[in-house]
């Protein structure tokens, strides 16, 4: 990291992301619902429309197909849409849009048009949004082939990510973890809330700083388990670990596609065990791909099963939120249970 640094909220991180890309390149254009005016509802764009025009920043009406249509058909004739889907949960009318014309464009054209744009949309629970406003999407999109799909941590991890995905050429799923916008969340919702300006990761570089797509990071280097995780998970495995006094390496993968299989083999074969942690339902959840790679690459040496912990296969309850979260102490029993064997 280089040059002068500002103490972020993941949401100011996300807002300077877009400022820097807009005044860098015109042709990047940022729409989607409540996000011109009044600055998107969790006030990821506020700012940008006073700052750049009702043309490059605007409202679209509640017509999530509408919204990505029109980016797929800006983003072929030459513009970069960033569109905002107001929550995870209410992509799916779009979601026609984004397989079966954003994915495909550049194999469907043998090359002669891509699909340079960003879909950003809040994900996850931990906010009391019941089964409309909690949902975790992200294995959907990882199944889809065309797509990247992102899922960031941090306000450090996400400016540099958007602004990878931003300069990318082709299609990008860019999910942010709502619980994460103003502080780390370890699972412990009975506690104060950590800001931001509390953690080494919501120092964030102000100028055009990218972090490359498919490159994992290690939080927490260790030798007796790895913990895949992603997103909200990162933090839980972090107190999972703290509380357990397990030796575990914590490997945030950041991006899930394309994802950074390296890192992942590299960190199994020193520690034979592997606990995988999502908040999404389990059945078909990205654990399972996960779970798989680590079998296939590390067979000989697994010393234990692969675990996951995850969410409930039900919707997202409107109580016992804490239930279906996988919080603190399921993942410490994973970490238990995997040592035992």
């Amino acid at each position: 990291m280089s040059g002068s640094t500002t103490r972020m909220t993941m949401i100011e991180a996300i807002r300077s992301a877009h400022d820097l890309a807009m005044e860098r390149d015109d042709k990047v254009v940022v729409f989607g619902e409540d996000v011109g005016y009044f600055g998107g509802v969790f006030r990821c764009t506020a700012g940008l429309q006073k700052k750049y025009g009702s043309h490059r920043c605007f409202d679209a009406p509640i017509n999530e197909s509408g919204i990505v249509g029109a980016g797929i058909g800006m983003a072929t004739y030459g513009l970069k849409p960033v569109v905002e889907i107001q929550f995870a949960d209410y992509v799916y009318p779009a979601y026609d849009q984004i397989v079966s014309e954003a994915a495909r464009m550049r194999h469907r054209s043998a090359g002669q048009f891509t699909c340079p744009m960003v879909i950003r949309m809040p994900t996850g629970g931990g906010i009391f949004g019941g089964q409309t406003h909690s949902q975790s999407p992200e294995a959907l999109f990882t199944h889809v082939s065309g797509l990247k799909v992102v899922v960031p941590s941090s306000p450090f991890d996400a400016k540099g990510l958007l602004l990878s995905a931003i300069d990318d050429p082709d299609p990008v799923i860019f999910l942010e973890p709502k619980r994460l916008y103003n502080g780390p969340f370890d699972g412990h919702h009975d506690k104060p809330v950590t800001p931001w300006k509390n953690h080494p990761l919501g120092e964030v570089p102000d100028g055009y700083e990218t972090i490359p797509l498919g490159k994992a990071a290690i939080r927490r280097e260790g030798s007796e388990v790895t913990v895949l995780a992603y997103g909200t998970m990162v933090y839980v495995a972090e107190a999972a670990t703290e509380e357990t006094g397990i030796d575990a390496e914590i490997i945030d993968l950041r991006t899930l596609m394309p994802l950074d299989v390296e890192a992942i083999i590299t960190s199994v074969q020193k520690t034979g065990r592997c606990v995988v942690i999502h908040e999404a339902t389990r059945t078909s959840g990205f654990g399972a791909e996960l779970s798989a790679t680590v079998q296939e690459a590390c067979f000989y040496h697994l010393e234990a099963p692969v675990l996951r912990v995850t969410g409930w296969d039900t919707p997202y309850p409107h109580a016992q939120e804490w239930a279906y979260f996988p919080g603190p102490d399921r993942v410490g029993r994973a970490l238990r249970e995997v040592m035992e064997d």
